[in-house]
């Protein structure tokens, strides 16, 4: 079983339901289960081809989807964790 950390607290002010419309996008993707805690998600999946990577895809096709590439970036971060965070050179409201 695959287990990749995604941190999208950084998301925080941009819509409120955000974090779970997240959830739900990597849930049907990724056919695991995805645990959800205030911007910090689990995604959890014994599916062939789902890893650090894949999940990495799923976010920034994410962040397109919903117009938000523009501000936001998805980072590794330590062993299978991601985070999005903002790109530099954009102001904080």
């Amino acid at each position: 079983m695959v287990e990749i950390k995604v941190d999208a607290s950084k998301l925080k002010g941009e819509e409120k339901t955000i974090f779970a419309q997240l959830a739900a996008f990597l849930k049907e993707k990724s056919g695991g289960e995805v645990s959800n805690d205030g911007g910090k998600m689990v995604v959890k999946s014994e599916a062939v081809g789902v890893d650090k990577k894949y999940v990495k895809v799923l976010l920034n096709k994410f962040l397109h989807h919903k117009e938000l590439k523009e501000n936001f970036r998805v980072i590794a971060g330590e062993e299978d964790t991601l985070k999005i965070n903002k790109r530099k050179g954009i102001e904080e409201d």
